[in-house]
């Protein structure tokens, strides 16, 4: 039996979700090809989306056409905007989802996408002719033929799951691993390597005293991802926090010795900022305790999450040291915590475009490049997918850059500096970050993904609506002029300073006491201005507002982009025998040679390669 097809996305996570969505709808005849359609994007961590730059993610993809936003927003369980005593460049969207729910919500997204077949099954060969991918075969003996391939096997290849000494292979708790579709494509020259995750203990809310614990409240106003979608359609539920304590970690440090962090079974690198509850101990050995969030699992489910938990000691460690935290002095547990060992791809084996330098047609995202959750993973797949369709028609790839998108710094990390552990995304990897704010991800992306195609015209005109309304308030705020005696009096009351001279509305909003809602109590002209705003009043005016409090830095902040796009212009791909230039450093060679940037901006960012290299560089380039 074969199949033919234009793409072939093989797994059913968050980036094959949104590879195979976005690959579809660009008219791409698309498969996805996943072993189980019952967890279709299972979060097989904790049930949130977004967080500190990772929300940022959520909204670029959605701007891109993408579905993360609009699920999280159906099955949202509790919303916050994180970093809100930062400036907007810092604001981070976070949502608690009901796990069961946002399956079924993507299921039913893929259902009705059309070019979009589903196929259960599980990939076992990597059909390769000419250097170029061709297909796959499965377990069952099928094969899937298509022209271009995308890999976001998640953690299941040759996945290795540990509770203790104990070890059972799996992708993830009570499911299978894969094991021979790294071989059948490692034969063909590309790198791999290994990297380690783990999830906390999953507990009975029944079996917890809230009283010895502190409430943490969502908030109810109009952020949500993905602005096209419903609000807050579920129940908003409460989440807990506590703290571990000395006879905790009393209790952890005895089960070290069988720890396979620390015993020596598990050989490869975890994540750094996700820590482990031992890892938390070695490393912090000083600390009397550290930070527990209890996050419900769904609203129709008694299973909760042990945010800051993760752990792969052994269970009856981890339960009877949980037991002297006084809120789980009666705990009752669905499984432990575990640690997992998977196979991943070194990334700087591909191209900006998530395609392969090794096999034409072959596309990798997610954590199979080395990166750790939902968002990267989503972000990737949604490049992946929008390439992967324009590879079937031959057009020029869809390539993000750093001061367009975090999904850009991401993707260049990956394919420039390569991983040697998990990678996750933060704020400080964004040299541009003023520019990549979570409330202007549609300004930088919506129209760019319409004209491919992958942003269909509801979402376009949506974007427009909103950027008409954004450039009339500025343009009010620019304009209309404040006189020192009718407002000096709301000034002081406001604990700001009275004017001496009259100046523009614009110029008070810049003021850090100042703010829009605030002065549309006091000046009738603004408020109705913004009463004329057909709907999404408060959307529109946060967003106008950011521009012009922070214009100052944002135009600053593009004139130092635009000057590194010089360098981003000057292609060098091919251009030098990197080995036969004595003058770079023999440690510049060596990652010049290995990595071949496309651009002299991309060889700038390569660890090991001086600015005195890239000097050298643009010295031969000028002969």
């Amino acid at each position: 039996m074969i199949l033919h097809y234009d793409v072939l996305v093989i797994g059913g996570g968050h980036a094959g979700c949104e590879a195979a969505c976005a690959s579809a709808n660009m008219g791409a005849k698309t498969c996805l090809v996943t072993m189980d359609m019952n967890k279709i994007a299972q979060m097989s961590c904790n049930p949130a989306v977004g967080g500190i730059a990772k929300g940022q993610i959520v909204r670029e993809i959605d701007a891109l056409g993408g579905q993360m936003g609009l699920v999280t927003d159906a099955t949202a369980i509790q919303f916050r905007m994180l970093n809100r005593s930062k400036g907007p460049a810092m604001w981070s969207p976070r949502a608690q989802c009901d796990r069961g729910k946002f399956i079924w919500e993507w299921r039913n997204i893929l259902d009705k996408t059309d070019n979009l077949d589903i196929w259960q099954d599980q990939a076992d060969e990597l059909l390769v002719e000419n250097k170029c991918a061709v297909g796959v075969k499965t377990i069952w003996g099928v094969e899937l033929r298509a022209k271009a391939i995308i890999i976001t096997a998640g953690t299941f290849l040759n996945g290795l799951m540990h509770i203790g000494r104990t070890m059972v292979p799996g992708g993830r708790i009570a499911e299978p691993a894969v094991p021979h579709f790294t071989e059948s494509i490692t034969r063909h020259g590309i790198r791999s390597e290994r990297m380690k995750t783990g999830t906390p203990v999953r507990i009975d809310r029944r079996s917890v005293d809230f009283n010895e614990m502190v409430v943490q409240e969502g908030e109810h106003d109009f952020h949500q991802f993905s602005y096209m979608g419903k609000h807050r359609v579920l129940p908003q539920l409460t989440c807990w926090t506590c703290n571990t304590n000395a006879k905790v970690h009393e209790i952890l440090r005895s089960g070290l010795k069988d720890s396979p962090l620390y015993n020596g079974q598990i050989q490869s690198i975890g994540p750094r900022y996700c820590p482990s509850i031992e890892t938390k101990l070695v490393t912090f050995a000083d600390r009397e305790q550290h930070p527990l969030f209890l996050e419900p699992e769904g609203t129709d489910t008694n299973e909760m999450y042990l945010n800051g938990f993760s752990s792969s000691l052994p269970m009856e460690v981890q339960i009877e040291a949980l037991r002297q935290i006084p809120a789980f002095r009666n705990i009752k547990v669905y499984r432990p915590g575990y640690a997992i060992e998977y196979d991943f791809f070194d990334p700087t084996q591909l191209k900006h475009s998530l395609e392969s330098k090794i096999i034409s047609g072959l596309f990798m995202a997610g954590q199979v490049n080395g990166t750790t959750g939902y968002e990267e993973a989503g972000g990737q797949g949604t490049i992946a997918g929008i390439n992967a369709a324009i590879f079937c028609t031959g057009g020029e790839p869809l390539v993000l850059h750093r001061d367009e998108a975090y999904i850009g710094v991401l993707i260049d990390d990956l394919v420039t500096k390569g991983v040697d552990e998990p990678y996750r995304m933060f704020t400080s990897r964004a040299e541009y970050r003023i520019l990549l704010r979570q409330d202007d991800a549609d300004a930088r992306l919506t129209e760019k993904a319409y004209q491919l195609g992958v942003a269909k015209t509801d979402r376009f005109n949506w974007w427009m609506e909103k950027k008409q309304c954004i450039e009339e308030i500025e343009r009010f705020c620019q304009t209309f002029p404040i006189k020192p005696r009718l407002i000096n009096g709301a000034l002081e009351t406001m604990g700001s300073t009275p004017l001496v001279y009259g100046c523009k509305l614009e110029d008070l909003i810049t003021r850090p006491e100042l703010n829009i809602d605030k002065l549309e109590e006091v000046i009738p002209e603004l408020k109705e201005q913004l009463d004329r705003l057909p709907n999404r009043r408060e959307e529109i005016k946060e967003a106008a507002e950011v521009h012009i409090k922070y214009k100052g830095y944002i135009e600053r902040e593009r004139i130092v982009a635009d000057k590194m796009h010089r360098l981003e212009n000057i292609r060098i791909k091919d251009h030098f025998n990197y080995n036969e230039l004595q003058q770079l450093s023999t440690e510049a060679r060596q990652k010049l040679t290995a990595i071949n940037p496309e651009t002299l901006a991309q060889a700038s960012r390569i660890p090991g390669v001086s600015p005195s290299d890239i000097n050298v560089l643009l010295v031969l380039l000028g002969r």
